[in-house]
């Protein structure tokens, strides 16, 4: 009802991993403690590699460093919350603190999202448009289309977060997983009007998660035949391995994505589901670094030679 209170909840309690045998307990939080930190570590390394080499300022490793500030951003907001679970029995969560960190946790997961489709259509530009790519991609509108993809992620961030905390909950303050779930915190809320919310939040995350993954596709779609004109099979070697990190990336992210949410209901344990939900939320930001590191050879001998070049100066 409008002008109605929100409920009288003050606080959730997080419950994704209360499930959990308590000896497997610090074993988990060290092994996602490690990923946290190397996820912090691989990106911060991928943009000062970027930022130090002057070769790598280019459109494609621009957009490279957005994402890994997204997926850095992605990573604060969910990983510390979760970690502090593990070790403290108190799980609760204010009602306000849970808005903002559902607020973040779709602002960047969607930013991530947006930047995967922009950088499909770099690749797409410079391999289809090689001749107009400095035209089409220029500096100015690399700004503009970063710019565009954490608008979107805000918007999308905010209007999931309001949509759902404008409603009304009631009964159980438990939430069963380990952050603010949009899904596990739509259980909670009662009210006429709750199914409807329910369906319009589904479709309007759905609809722009597809979206993106289907321009994505249209973008290899002309991406492939380029590439296979390529006369010589070095040509076409070279030109391909400029999208291997990102066409990995993209199914990594989506399929552990798909894996989340779309999963059969009823077949899994609470414990077995928050297990599950750290595929995407710790282990695919963990992998990213990993992925775009050692599958783009430009980036990976960049990263090697300012290596050596700090670390072993005779031998460089």
């Amino acid at each position: 009802m409008p002008g109605q209170n929100y409920s009288t909840i003050s606080e959730f309690i997080l419950s994704g991993f209360s499930a959990c045998p308590q000896q497997l307990l610090p074993i988990l939080f060290l092994l996602y403690l490690l990923m946290f930190l190397f996820t912090l570590l691989g990106n911060l390394l991928i943009m000062a590699t970027v930022w130090i080499e002057r070769r790598l300022h280019t459109p494609m490793y621009l957009f490279l460093c957005a994402l890994s500030i997204s997926e850095i951003l992605f990573t604060v907001a969910i990983t510390p919350r979760m970690l502090a679970d593990l070790l403290f029995t108190h799980r609760s969560i204010t009602f306000v603190a849970c808005a903002i960190q559902m607020f973040f946790s779709f602002m960047f997961g969607f930013t991530h999202s947006f930047l995967l489709m922009v950088m499909s259509y770099d690749r797409y530009v410079a391999i289809c448009y090689p001749l107009r790519y400095n035209m089409l991609i220029s500096p100015r509108g690399c700004a503009h289309l970063v710019a565009w993809t954490w608008a979107g992620g805000s918007v999308m961030g905010m209007m999931v977060a309001m949509i759902v905390f404008h409603l009304t909950f009631c009964g159980s303050n438990v939430i069963h997983h380990f952050l603010c779930h949009v899904l596990s915190l739509l259980k909670l809320a009662c009210g006429n009007k709750t199914s409807s919310v329910i369906m319009g939040v589904m479709l309007v995350c759905v609809t722009a998660l597809i979206g993106c993954l289907f321009l994505i596709i249209l973008s290899y779609v002309f991406i492939v035949p380029a590439i296979l004109r390529i006369p010589s099979a070095e040509g076409r070697h070279k030109t391909f391995s400029t999208c291997v990190s990102h066409l990995t990336v993209v199914v990594m992210h989506y399929s552990f994505a798909s894996l989340i949410y779309l999963k059969p209901k009823g077949l899994h344990s609470m414990y077995s589901d928050a297990l599950m939900a750290t595929t995407y939320t710790v282990f695919t930001p963990f992998l990213s670094p990993i992925i775009f590191s050692l599958r783009n050879k430009e980036l990976k001998n960049a990263i090697n030679k300012n290596f050596c070049r700090r670390f072993c100066p005779l031998s460089s």
